[in-house]
């Protein structure tokens, strides 16, 4: 009895305790200590990356710098030092998993400062089963608008996308099955092949599945083997005004716009989908250039006697992060970026080099954003291992059907409704108490460390501590100024600019 007590003591002293207090700071090399031996660590750790069933793992999401902030700027920086701190390799994973998915107590044998052997843990949230159970929360919305990059939806074999007739009938099974999963009133879709063949299809399949809807599409575009955007709606709730405006500024056919009329309240909004030129080096100030066309579209569109409406919706794949120079020239004219209005620094619809980020936009004019119940990627393709996509796997769910996520917005058109040009974020949510006290809600859960970092505008950290209590309450900084707060939650941060007066 005395050996099998003393060999359970070894057994439980040598399996220690992994803390992070400090989650912008903590690196591996704290691993060093316990190469060969177990550990357990008492922070949720997040897969980063899958690619190929190699799993990458990190104690926060890792998330692409220009999506947190403008090169050279202290949050590009700091969100360079986060990722570049802390990632595992980890080998033992026998099922499949999917990006974003947590191991809470992961209990694993080190190997090195990065890589690690996986002995058990509890999974926990974004699975398969988490997304086919319905569409992210948008709020009570009326109208639902989706913008869906389907990657090449061709009718052509060869010229783009499937390269065979059942490749492509793999593609569009899967393509419908997501489709018809959202449901929304309002697609605007992404490269589709020229002419009307590919966006017929579509629109048919969604018609026999869903009874209830009557989809229409705009015909009459020139047939080509090349990519266009085009809307796609149901004409029971919507009617558009018109027909759809474009502008050919550097690439053709990839930038329209509609006014929609909902039939059943007689509100308005002007809906303009995008597809960027793509993201190759030297070409930033050619996505500039369709920026400002398609501003420059817009406000000529809106002054239409037939349109006579300033409520936009911009949306699709512009190719760029968030804090890039094409963004810029809507968020300075005046525009809301709505990823991060309603998500902060957590929103993404876009993997790349196991970096999350977001280059399907959805942004939109004052007005308009007050009419917006909620908005999310619906991540059924970012967060995929690429071997489940149709031409190098049968899989037959709706999972990997394109490179992007869909993006959903949800509206309840009002025109009467007042302009609050404050954007909240709604994941967690940073809220001004009374006096110079603030209030951290939603970032604290039993089992989980959270913290909350206070920054000058200039970057000089003030203060940091661990988050302790659903409600948690702060007492702002003296001096006067300008203060960013930065709450660490649950593998992913958000942030909130303050205003001590």
């Amino acid at each position: 009895m005395l050996l099998i007590a003393l060999l359970l003591y070894v057994t439980a002293i040598g399996q220690a305790h992994i803390t992070i207090d400090n989650p912008s700071t903590w690196s591996g090399e704290a691993l060093r200590p316990y190469i060969g031996q177990t550990v357990i660590f008492d922070v949720p750790v997040v897969v980063c990356s899958n690619a190929n069933g190699n799993y990458i793992v990190s104690p926060w999401r890792r998330f692409h710098p220009e999506s947190h902030g403008f090169p050279g700027s202290e949050d590009y920086q700091s969100t360079v030092r986060v990722n570049g701190s802390c990632m595992f390799s980890i080998s033992g994973i026998n099922n499949y998993h999917r990006c974003g998915e947590k191991i809470i107590g992961l209990k694993a044998r080190v190997i090195s400062t990065s890589s690690l052997t996986f002995q058990g843990g509890q999974w926990s949230g974004n699975t398969r089963a988490d997304l086919e159970a319905g569409i992210p929360d948008l709020g009570d919305y009326r109208l639902l608008v989706c913008g869906f990059n389907v990657e090449n939806y061709f009718m052509t074999w060869g010229s783009m996308g499937a390269y065979s007739y059942a490749e492509h009938q793999a593609q569009r099974a899967k393509v419908h099955k997501a489709l018809k999963k959202i449901n929304a009133d309002i697609y605007g879709l992404v490269e589709l092949q020229k002419g009307d063949d590919a966006i017929k299809e579509i629109v048919n399949d969604l018609n026999k599945a869903l009874p209830k809807r009557h989809y229409k599409y705009f015909s009459g575009d020139a047939s080509g083997t090349f990519q266009k955007v085009d809307f796609v709606y149901d004409e029971n709730t919507v009617e558009p005004i018109n027909t759809p405006v474009g502008t050919d500024e550097e690439v053709a056919d990839r930038k329209k716009m509609i006014c929609f009329r909902e039939k059943e309240t007689g509100e308005k909004f002007i809906y303009s989908i995008n597809h960027f030129k793509s993201m190759n080096t030297g070409d930033e100030y050619r996505r500039v250039n369709e920026a400002k066309a398609v501003l420059k579209l817009y406000n000529t569109y809106k002054q239409n006697k037939n349109i006579h409406e300033k409520d936009v919706l911009f949306m699709g794949d512009m190719n760029c992060y968030a804090f890039t120079e094409p963004i810029k020239v809507f968020t300075e004219s005046g525009m809301i970026d709505l990823h991060r209005a309603f998500h902060g620094d957590s929103s993404y619809s876009y993997m790349f080099g196991g970096m999350a980020s977001y280059i399907d936009h959805a942004i939109s004019n004052g007005t308009m954003y007050r009419q917006v119940t909620g908005m999310s990627g619906f991540h059924i393709n970012s967060d995929e291992d690429d071997r489940y996509n149709y031409q190098r796997s049968s899989d037959e769910t709706m999972f990997r059907c394109s490179d992007h996520d869909p993006v959903l917005v949800g509206l309840k058109l009002d025109s009467t409704l007042v302009y609050d040009p404050t954007p909240q974020i709604n994941a967690c949510e940073i809220l001004s108490g009374e006096s110079k006290k603030m209030i951290i809600q939603n970032a604290y859960t039993d089992g989980q460390q959270s913290f909350y970092a206070i920054y000058t505008i200039n970057g000089w950290l003030v203060e940091q501590k661990k988050i302790t209590s659903p409600l948690y309450e702060v007492e702002l900084p003296n001096p006067a100024g300008v203060y960013i707060v930065t709450v660490y939650y649950d593998g992913q941060i958000y942030q909130r600019k303050m205003i001590v007066r």
